[in-house]
C-alpha cells in the first residue's frame, strides 16, 4: 500500500519513516520535492506543504503539482496535517479536529486540474469531500490514544498569509465554520478531482481573534502549541499508517 502524506508547518519531519530519501519530481503543473520511505509495510511519499524552511505562502504553494505528484505515485490514500483556529468554544488549543466539510474562502488559486472541457465535461461532486472510512481510522487511532478530538468539523480555508479581522472571523462562525485555516479546501478539492481519498487532521492552536477573552491569533502562539503537541501529531500519523 501506498500513502501520501502532506505535512503542515511543522509536521513535514521525515522521521516518521524508515530508509529515506528525497527526489525532485516535475510534473506538467511543476515541481515537487517528496520524501520517500516506510512506515512498518507501506510505502510513504511525503510532501511539506510549504517547502524547505517553510518559505511558500498558503497562496504559493503548487497544490496542483503536490497532488499531481502523488497521484503519479498512485497513493491510495492522503493523510494531511494542518494548524488551525478554532471558531467555536468547545474546541480547545490542543485538540484535534478530524474534518468532515470545508467552505473554500478563497480567492486566487488554481484550485482544479479542469480548465477547460475540450476533452470531457467534468463537474467533481463534493458532497462528502473527505473519505469517511480513512476518516474513521483516524478518529478510532486518536481515541485509543487518548487524544481529545472532535470526529467532525467544517473548515473554512481562507487565502492568507493575513490572519482574519474580527468582522471576519465572527462572519466565519456565523457560517458555521469550526475551525479556520489557509490550506486545505484547495488539497482535498484537487484529491477529490484525481479521485484520491484525502482525510486531514487539524491541529487548534488558536481562538482566532473572535474571542474577546483571549489573545488574538499570531504566528509566535501558532508555533509554541504547535512544537508542544506535534509528537501526539506523529504518534497519530505512524498508528494511523499501520492500521490501514
Amino acid at each position: 500500500m501506498k500513502i501520501g502524506i502532506i505535512g503542515g508547518s511543522g509536521l513535514d519531519d521525515p522521521d516518521i519513516m524508515q530508509n529515506t530519501k528525497e527526489i525532485e519530481v516535475e510534473n506538467k503543473f511543476g515541481k515537487t520535492i517528496l520524501k520517500t520511505g516506510t512506515i512498518k509495510d507501506k510505502e510513504i511519499f511525503l510532501i511539506g506543504r510549504h517547502g524547505k524552511n517553510h518559505t511558500i505562502t498558503p497562496t504559493y504553494v503548487n497544490y496542483r503539482a503536490n497532488i499531481f505528484a502523488l497521484k503519479e505515485n498512485k497513493v491510495d490514500a492522503i493523510i494531511a496535517t494542518t494548524a488551525c483556529g478554532s471558531m467555536r468554544e468547545e474546541i480547545k488549543r490542543g485538540d484535534f479536529v478530524i474534518t468532515d466539510q470545508f467552505i473554500d474562502f478563497t480567492k486566487f488559486r488554481k484550485n482544479t486540474f479542469f480548465e477547460n472541457f475540450e476533452e470531457e465535461i467534468k463537474h467533481t461532486p463534493m458532497a462528502e469531500p473527505f473519505d469517511e472510512k480513512l476518516r474513521d481510522i483516524i478518529i478510532k487511532n486518536a481515541n485509543q490514544l487518548n487524544y481529545s478530538t472532535h470526529s467532525k468539523g467544517t473548515v473554512i480555508t481562507i487565502e492568507g498569509p493575513r490572519f482574519s479581522t474580527k468582522a471576519e472571523s465572527h462572519m466565519f462562525r456565523s457560517f458555521g465554520a469550526d475551525i479556520i485555516n489557509m490550506s486545505v479546501a484547495t488539497e482535498v478539492t484537487l484529491a477529490n478531482e484525481m479521485e484520491i481519498p484525502y482525510a486531514a487532521i487539524a491541529m487548534v492552536t488558536d481562538f482566532d481573534c473572535w474571542k474577546e477573552d483571549e489573545e488574538s491569533v499570531s504566528w509566535e502562539k501558532v508555533l509554541e502549541i504547535f512544537n508542544n503537541n506535534a509528537e501526539k501529531v506523529k504518534k497519530l500519523i505512524i498508528s494511523t499508517v499501520e492500521a490501514l
